[in-house]
């Protein structure tokens, strides 16, 4: 490595070589931040796709569950669309944990590395992350006395989430 003498101070003194290199005042101007790579055309769509997807079917699920129900002659009935619409969200539910996968290999690890949009990224990783596991809990869960309180949770978070999502995707950078 070459050692890199400077000549300032009183009377042409020396000051010797300079310790931190990195101290040295450049001219270049300041490195653009990088960007993650945009997904690609079917990629995207594919996410839109299925995110949607799976919004809808929730929200016609809850719709059919609980506005949806008329009175019949032995109580009350559920609406038709109840059960299609759930096992849609079901279908959907395991594609978007295939998207999840996708979404792990191809862009967060760049969006990370980016430093762009780090907050809402890992706000929106985390509530993906909660919706599975208590998709998972609504499935399989045994207690009668946590299932409401779990079900109002995945409901009102899930509805949140085109919200999260226009965050995310519309979000400005702050200025560096």
């Amino acid at each position: 490595m070459m050692r890199r003498e400077f000549d300032t101070g009183v009377g042409s003194a020396s000051l010797g070589s300079m310790p931190f290199p990195s101290a040295r005042v450049s001219a270049s101007p300041a490195k653009p931040v990088p960007r993650a790579p945009a997904l690609s055309r079917s990629r995207q769509l594919t996410v839109y796709v299925i995110s949607l997807g799976l919004w809808l079917t929730g929200a016609v699920w809850l719709l059919a569950h609980y506005v949806l129900t008329y009175e019949g002659e032995f109580g009350p009935v559920p609406h038709p669309l109840e059960f299609w619409s759930i096992a849609a969200h079901g279908a959907f539910g395991f594609a978007s944990l295939w998207l999840l996968g996708l979404l792990w290999s191809v862009h967060i690890p760049a969006g990370w590395r980016s430093l762009r949009r780090r907050w809402t990224g890992s706000i929106m990783f985390g509530v993906a992350a909660f919706l599975v596991l208590s998709g998972y809990l609504l499935y399989y869960l045994g207690s009668a006395d946590m299932i409401p309180i779990v079900a109002v949770l995945h409901w009102g978070i899930g509805l949140a989430c085109p919200a999260l999502f226009l965050l995310h995707r519309f979000a400005r950078d702050p200025a560096r």
